[in-house]
C-alpha cells in the first residue's frame, strides 16, 4: 500500500504543480494591472480642474455628437478586468484585426493605416432635464458592450481612464449636414431629423441597458468575445449564434435600429468587426458599415495617441 500511496501522493504533486506554476506569472500580471488601473483612476479623480480653462480632452469631447463611434486600440496587458477578459482582447486583435502596415491587402483599405482597433462604442445622450441641454459635450455618455456589462458612462470620464494606444473619433454626418464648416447653419429638418435620431439612441441605451442587467451580460462579454475571435478564425463564425465582436455588435445594432444603419441582412450585426467601421463602403464591397442615403461617417479623428508600449 505504501508504494502505491506514495505514487498517488507523486500523481497530485505533478497535477498541482502544473496548476499553480502557470498561475503565478498571471497572478503577478492581474496583481499589476489593477494596482495600474486603480492608480490611473486615482490620478483622474484628483486631477486639477481650472475653471474656464480647455483640457485637450475637453476639446476632442466638443467635437463629439450623438452617434458618432468611437474605435480603441486596447493594450491587452493593461487590462484589469480578468485573465479572461485580457485573452478575448488577445484573440480579437489576433484574429479579427488587420496588420500594420499590410497596404490593406487582408480585408480592404481603411482610413487608418495603423493600429489593432479590437473595441469600440457609440456616443449617446446623457440624461437632462432640459431640451437645450441634450448636446451639451458634459452631457455625452459611451454606451460599449464591455466586460462590466453594458453601460453608458460620461465621455469625458471615459476617455481619461482610457489606457488604450490609440482612441479614434468617426464622425457621423446626417443628410446635408456639413459638420467640418464652422459658418454651417443647420436646416429645420435636418434638426428634426437629429431630434428623431437622438430620442431613438435615448431608447435604445435604456433599452440594452436594462436588458444587459436582466440577462447578467458582464458575466458573458469576455465568452462571447472568445468564442466570437475563434469562430471568425475558423470561419464558423457564419453559422455562429455568438457575435464575432461584442462591441462592434452593440454599436451596429444601435445604428440599425435608430434609423441610420442598413440592415442588409439578420446577420449583420454578428458579423461586424470594429474595424469594418474604418473601410468606406463605397470601395469596398464587404467587410464595410453602410448606411442610409444620406447618412456618411466623416474622416477619423485622432482623440489620444498614447506610447505603442
Amino acid at each position: 500500500m505504501a508504494p502505491a500511496a506514495s505514487t498517488k501522493m507523486n500523481v497530485a504533486l505533478k497535477l498541482a504543480a502544473t496548476i499553480i506554476v502557470p498561475s503565478i506569472p498571471v497572478g503577478i500580471w492581474y496583481y499589476s494591472a489593477v494596482q495600474d488601473r486603480k492608480a490611473k483612476a486615482e490620478e483622474v479623480r484628483t486631477r486639477v480642474r481650472v475653471p474656464n480653462v480647455q483640457t485637450i480632452d475637453d476639446l476632442m469631447i466638443e467635437k463629439c455628437k450623438p452617434g458618432d463611434v468611437i474605435l480603441f486600440d486596447r493594450r491587452c496587458h493593461k487590462c484589469a478586468a480578468g485573465p479572461v477578459a485580457a485573452l478575448s482582447c488577445f484573440l480579437g486583435k489576433s484574429f479579427l484585426c488587420d496588420g500594420d502596415g499590410d497596404g490593406g491587402k487582408t480585408r480592404g483599405v481603411k482610413t487608418v493605416e495603423t493600429g489593432s482597433f479590437d473595441h469600440c462604442g457609440i456616443v449617446v445622450p446623457g440624461k437632462f432635464e432640459k431640451k437645450s441641454e441634450a448636446l451639451d459635450p458634459s452631457n455625452l455618455l459611451l454606451l460599449e458592450a464591455a466586460p462590466s456589462g453594458i453601460l453608458a458612462r460620461p465621455l469625458l470620464t471615459r476617455l481619461e481612464m482610457s489606457q488604450s494606444r490609440t482612441v479614434l473619433l468617426l464622425p457621423l454626418a446626417s443628410p446635408g449636414e456639413r459638420r467640418n464648416d464652422e459658418d454651417y447653419e443647420p436646416t429645420l429638418k435636418t434638426k428634426r431629423l437629429q431630434d428623431h435620431f437622438n430620442k431613438a439612441l435615448i431608447k435604445f441605451r435604456d433599452t440594452w441597458i436594462a436588458e444587459g442587467e436582466k440577462q447578467s451580460y458582464k458575466s458573458a462579454h469576455s465568452t462571447l468575445g472568445i468564442i466570437g475571435a475563434l469562430s471568425y478564425a475558423t470561419g464558423l463564425y457564419k453559422t455562429s449564434k455568438s457575435p464575432v465582436s461584442p462591441s462592434a455588435w452593440l454599436v451596429t445594432t444601435a445604428l440599425m435600429e435608430s434609423g441610420v444603419g442598413l440592415n442588409i441582412s439578420e446577420r449583420t450585426a454578428f458579423e461586424t468587426r470594429v474595424e469594418d467601421f474604418l473601410r468606406d463602403h463605397r470601395f469596398n464591397e464587404k467587410d464595410c458599415i453602410r448606411l442610409r442615403p444620406g447618412w456618411r461617417f466623416l474622416p477619423p479623428v485622432i482623440m489620444r495617441e498614447n506610447s505603442k508600449s
